[in-house]
């Protein structure tokens, strides 16, 4: 049965983790490794790694131009300042021998001193002049590097752009001479040329498969059910014909399941408004009878999470995962909860359930096709072991994510986390 408020009653017995944020570690933290201690040097050696690349080639062009400009200012210093030395002409007044060699002594050190004089001030000019010029590097190299990522940033924007519906006409087409970066938007476009065509090809495939397996599928199930409703049929014969109608719903569904799947992997064509609490609702009651049919109470607690995506696909995840959460539960009174709302801006949807352990190393592998709990690729009564990778395919489809945690006590927490567009 459904109960809104039963969750509440039952908090003290079982209850599933609330969907805010990603579920508790259970059991003991675990433990912290020591972070090595890393010297100056290594620290240095890490530096370009963090450096973006359009950082780094203005700071390589502003330091070829710095370096370039301070050769040329301590060239012309070093110019000047022998110039300087050298230019002083020599003084002869007549004078009688000793007051020639005072005046002369006393004329050197004005010499010296005015020649100190003129070093130091050309050099500060020099310093101040170089520092201009390295700012002016700077500045210089970051344009001459945003002309250079230009035509990446193009191509970068393109691929942003990309889907599987806009390949057939999307492309780079970057004008200009022949070099590096005209090659590589040129190879670029022909690999979306060829995924365009590899797309049209997987299209064209799901849609001759979808008609190809269903219709002797079809044919099958018509002809088993007219052969079970004769009446002089015998029992034997009507014991192998339900045998072979199990047999060929099971294959319906799973060719439903891959073709299912294979449209949840692609761009999705339908993008309309949708509440998930309304499609939460639906699957709950599609649900219902076999959930009562299993002897599993499904307890609900949805909250309006409005949301843009296609109604339908998000409405099979969740049926998916109430599915399976009814199916791998306990034999006698077993429970399901499910959740929707918004979570820190994010829209949320929460199944869990009771039921066996289930070890956390074995959690992510559930969501690859044909997988099952300590089976892999084995025949199971229970499914084709395509439910969670089809909720996995839909949600990545939406641009959400999906995780999975042991529950304690037993099951499963799967938590769907969808972008509120």
């Amino acid at each position: 049965m459904i109960s809104p408020h039963s969750a509440r009653k039952s908090t003290r017995v079982q209850e599933a983790p609330p969907p805010s944020g990603p579920p508790a570690w259970d059991g003991p933290p675990p433990p912290a490794r020591p972070q090595a201690q890393r010297t100056t040097i290594e620290r240095v050696r890490e530096l370009p790694a963090k450096v973006s690349i359009r950082w780094r080639l203005t700071l390589t062009y502003g330091a070829l131009v710095f370096a370039a400009a301070a050769v040329l200012l301590f060239s012309m210093y070093a110019i000047v300042g022998t110039a300087i030395s050298s230019a002083w002409p020599d003084i002869d007044l007549g004078l009688d021998p000793i007051q020639d060699t005072q005046l002369q002594i006393r004329w050197r050190q004005f010499q010296q001193q005015a020649i100190a004089n003129a070093r130091d001030a050309l050099f500060g000019s020099a310093l101040l002049a170089l520092i201009g010029v390295g700012i002016l590097a700077l500045i210089i190299g970051y344009i001459v590097a945003d002309r250079a990522l230009r035509p990446v940033a193009q191509m970068t924007t393109t691929a942003r752009k990309l889907s599987e519906s806009t390949l057939a006409h999307q492309r780079i087409a970057l004008d200009g001479p022949n070099d590096e970066l005209k090659e590589l938007a040129d190879t670029f476009d022909a690999m979306l040329t060829r995924l365009n065509v590899a797309f049209d090809t997987q299209r064209r495939f799901v849609a001759n498969a979808s008609h190809e397996l269903r219709t002797p599928l079809t044919i099958n199930r018509t002809v088993l059910e007219i052969a079970l409703s004769d009446p002089e049929a015998s029992e034997d014969l009507k014991a192998l014909g339900r045998t072979l109608l199990e047999v060929n719903a099971r294959n319906e569904k799973l060719i439903e399941g891959l073709l299912l799947l294979a449209r949840s992997e692609r761009e999705l064509a339908v993008r309309k408004p949708v509440d998930v609490q309304e499609v939460a609702q639906t699957a709950v009651e599609q649900v219902m009878p076999f959930a009562e049919e299993h002897g599993v109470t499904l307890t609900t607690e949805l909250v309006s999470a409005p949301t843009i995506g296609d109604p339908v696909l998000l409405e099979r995840s969740v049926s998916n995962l109430l599915e399976n959460a009814v199916k791998y539960n306990i034999p006698e009174n077993g429970k399901v909860w499910i959740r929707t709302g918004m979570v820190d801006g994010a829209l949320v949807v929460q199944v869990a359930n009771t039921g066996q352990h289930v070890p956390a190393y074995e959690v992510n592998s559930l969501f690859e096709p044909f997988r099952r709990l300590n089976a892999d690729r084995v025949e199971s009564a229970k499914g084709a072991g395509l439910g969670l990778s089809i909720v996995r395919a839909v949600v990545q489809a939406h641009g959400g994510n999906v995780a999975a945690v042991p529950r304690d006590g037993g099951g499963l927490v799967v938590t769907i986390r969808l972008p509120r567009h």
